[in-house]
């Protein structure tokens, strides 16, 4: 059976590389994964307590509506239950984005350097997809909007942008809701937003009264290291949310992710600690890449896009082999690495590597 004109040409996706797959190739026994863009400090303690009490329950199906998690959400968000859709991971909020909206000949507006399921999914429902180059490593908003006419139904604007790590202010974004069409809809990807300390940062759930056409997306998958359950959430006004509900499938996620994420996000001393020692992570990481000559982008998740003055395939393979996994492999940047944010003893130890990466490569050339 032949598959669907529209999916032959599409890449399938490619995770980076597991810790066991690593050890199984290289013959190394110690891995520091700095790849995924994983919580290296965990889940919040309460959440192990929350999926013991609840392995009783593995032959019942799930809550389909999340009604408990959907309450804990809500009032920790300060918006109404009906505002809010859940997904397994907030890839498939995008997903559901898709092909609620989107039918062959729409348009999609993105960046060219950003998180790739936004075309991907657009590719699947026959869509086109409309790439505007960053701008210094962040969206070029103004582009963006010039770049909108009347086929366009989704814009997507990565904040957090993954892989960069750059973010849209305050003003930025509100100048473009102001004057971006009502038919269109914003979509902004805040997986990293619990990250972020700059105080031009945008609030987006303000928004969400004055702008119909505007859903935030985040997850449980990063801050609250919860990667392996798959859950994510989308907020945004209740007709966009309904419009969505429509082709989402039933029990789309997990008893054991709704459990967790509600014990996760009843822990938020955790996610303030987490914030902190990931924001001492990145201004240890900045001030090493400075002394190293290396210039990297501005920081805002729980990752960092550095120019290691090579090619990134050459250097990813030279520091995986001395037993560290990062991410190569973005077209635009061809040079750069993108490095997640770990403890402080496996940034400290990356830097060794890293050192002597580079050290190594002087001595061949």
């Amino acid at each position: 059976m032949q598959p669907k004109r529209n999916v032959v040409h599409l890449p399938v996706y490619q995770p980076g590389k597991s810790t066991d797959e690593v050890k199984r190739e290289l013959g190394l026994s110690n891995i520091i994964k700095l790849a995924s863009n994983e919580n290296p400090f965990g889940s919040s303690p309460q959440v192990k307590q929350a999926l013991i009490d609840e392995i009783q329950h593995t032959s019942l199906y799930p809550d389909g509506a999340a009604v408990a998690l959907t309450a804990a959400v809500a009032q920790h968000l300060g918006v109404n239950s009906n505002q809010i859709i859940f997904g397994a991971g907030s890839d498939e909020v995008i997903l559901m984005l898709c092909r609620a909206f989107l039918v062959p000949g729409d348009e999609i507006v993105i960046a060219d350097q950003t998180f790739p399921q936004y075309k991907h999914n657009a590719d699947i429902e026959g869509a086109v997809t409309i790439e505007v180059p960053l701008r210094d490593g962040g969206h070029d908003l103004e582009a963006m909007l010039a770049a909108v006419n009347e086929r366009t139904k989704l814009v997507f604007i990565c904040n957090p942008n993954n892989p960069t790590g750059t973010i849209v202010s305050a003003d930025e974004l509100h100048s473009f809701m102001k004057r971006v069409s009502d038919q269109v809809l914003v979509v902004l990807d805040e997986a990293y937003c619990e990250y972020v300390t700059d105080p031009t940062f945008p609030d987006a759930l303000p928004l969400l009264s004055e702008y119909k056409n505007l859903i935030t997306l985040r997850t449980f998958s990063k801050i609250y290291g919860l990667a392996s359950l798959r859950i994510g959430y989308g907020v945004g006004h209740p007709d966009v949310i309904h419009t969505i509900n429509q082709v989402r499938e039933p029990f789309n996620t997990t008893r054991f992710a709704q459990v967790a994420a509600l014990a996760a996000v009843q822990d938020q001393a955790f996610i303030a600690e987490c914030r902190q020692r990931n924001a001492e992570g990145i201004v240890y990481l900045q001030s090493q890449f400075a002394r190293l000559g290396l210039s990297s982008f501005p920081a805002h998740g729980n990752f960092i896009m550095v120019d290691v003055g090579l090619p990134a395939v050459a250097a990813f393979d030279a520091l995986l082999r001395k037993g560290f996994i990062t991410r190569a492999g973005h077209q635009k940047y061809p040079h750069h690495l993108r490095i997640t944010i770990g403890s402080k003893e496996q940034n400290e130890a990356l830097i060794v590597a890293l050192e002597q990466v580079l050290a190594e490569t002087q001595v061949k050339s």
